[in-house]
């Protein structure tokens, strides 16, 4: 079969666009592949169960080399959320790994569940406290006052969040404890 002119340059150039396409494609579910997946149960946040999932979505929004997903069910998961009376607080056994307590006191002083999630979730991810600071920094926790309900990490904290899981590799083991 020969084909004209027209037709060869045709074929020619769909099949580029079907390259150039597949090529994006495969670039797009790198991107994806490459991001580190922390796992968490909520399971044990009682009232603040939808505020925990609030406050994973946040991230999952703001940045691109770490997803905060639910846990499977009976699966085991880097982050452990508990509901209790005490303050909220994180404690960060490493980098994506620990245990969250969604504390009652800061809500029964007003404070925003989405926010304090995000905020212990920032813990988990690795960034430490701001404060006193203002509502911009998701990190300056109660400091920015219970009219505060920003639950999005202010550019220099997703910078850093990134950087981190970026070379996740590097970063060292740490028991850390933050009480906000």
């Amino acid at each position: 079969m020969t084909l004209n002119k027209a037709t060869r340059v045709l074929v020619t150039l769909l099949a580029s666009v079907a390259l150039l396409w597949t090529s994006g494609q495969a670039v797009a579910d790198d991107h994806s592949a490459a991001a580190t997946t922390v796992t968490y149960d909520a399971s044990g946040a009682e009232e603040f169960v939808d505020a925990v999932h609030a406050g994973a979505a946040v991230w999952n929004e703001t940045v691109v080399n770490v997803r905060l997903e639910p846990a499977d069910p009976g699966q085991s998961a880097n982050v452990e959320i508990v509901a209790d009376d005490g303050w909220p607080r994180a404690l960060v056994t490493s980098l994506g790994n620990g245990t969250i307590w969604m504390g009652r006191q800061a809500v029964d002083e007003g404070h925003d569940t989405t926010r304090i999630a995000a905020h212990e979730l920032g813990h988990i991810l690795g960034l430490p406290d701001v404060k006193p600071g203002p509502c911009s920094s998701l990190m300056s926790g109660a400091s920015a006052g219970p009219d505060c309900t920003n639950p999005y990490p202010n550019a220099e904290e997703t910078a850093d969040v990134e950087s981190a899981f970026g070379g996740a590799s590097d970063v060292p083991a740490q028991l850390v404890l933050h009480r906000d």
